[in-house]
């Protein structure tokens, strides 16, 4: 029997957090729960010893089990996850855990009122984030709604997001700038902004219902995110997703049923 949560954790050079317990938090919570779970951690071509210690783990843990990729992106590698998730729900949520995995209970319940996507949500704060992640943030919230009028939900980069297992492959299928059929190498780590929103707006557009919902989420330090870096790609992708729908590349029809 299909379990009813698939967790998608994707991974890249994430040694010291695997070492400071974050694959047992994980499953210590899971073990808790009423349902079946299982558990996908997408090791992103790392170059440390986290596919090596996250396949040590998955080997004594029910439900866990390790996806090896070459290195192409934390997109990609989610979506890796997400397309392997057998999972009446999926969800994706980073490794560090700044938004700790017993959060989903906050998202589960919407989808018994119907919505095919929720997503957890910081709203504009940000916990013991530098003034420049706040600055960021803000104005990715200020420039997105500008180019794509998506004033509707307000945090569309929080890293814990779930979705109905049958929508999965319709949303993923019709991106077209994250478009995983022309997958290309990575060099080293990345942080794809435009996937999110981008997978986000699909939905919106296939007529799936979106819920945002308030979570608990603490700054975590990294040297992936970088102000100038992820500002301007992030600039960049939410005016190629405009400039792809006005090309009528978003054009499908809603669902009716």
């Amino acid at each position: 029997m299909p379990p009813y949560l698939s967790v998608v954790i994707p991974a890249y050079n994430e040694t010291a957090n695997i070492r400071a317990g974050a694959l047992e938090s994980v499953a210590r919570y899971l073990s808790q729960q009423p349902y079946e779970y299982e558990v996908i951690v997408v090791d992103d071509g790392s170059v440390d010893e986290t596919a090596a210690l996250a396949e040590a783990f998955a080997a004594e843990q029910r439900g866990f089990r390790v996806i090896r990729n070459p290195h192409r992106g934390k997109a990609y590698t989610v979506a890796t996850g997400l397309r392997a998730a057998r999972g009446e729900i999926a969800l994706f949520t980073d490794m560090d855990q700044a938004t700790p995995i017993h959060e989903v209970e906050r998202l589960l319940p919407w989808f018994a009122q119907g919505y095919d996507v929720v997503i957890g949500s910081r709203g504009t704060y940000r916990r013991n984030a530098p003034l420049w992640r706040k600055f960021m943030s803000r104005s990715q919230i200020l420039l997105r709604n500008l180019i794509l009028g998506f004033r509707e939900i307000t945090d569309t980069q929080c890293g814990f997001k779930s979705f109905r297992g049958a929508v999965i492959a319709p949303i993923l299928d019709h991106l077209y700038l994250y478009n995983f059929n022309r997958p290309v190498e990575a060099k080293g780590a990345t942080v794809t902004a435009g996937f999110d929103v981008e997978v986000l707006f699909v939905a919106k557009r296939l007529g799936f219902r979106i819920k945002e919902v308030p979570v608990d989420w603490d700054y975590r330090h990294s040297r992936r995110v970088n102000l100038v870096r992820d500002s301007v790609r992030g600039l960049r992708e939410l005016i190629e997703i405009r400039a792809a729908d006005l090309r009528g590349a978003y054009a499908r029809p809603a669902r009716t049923s």
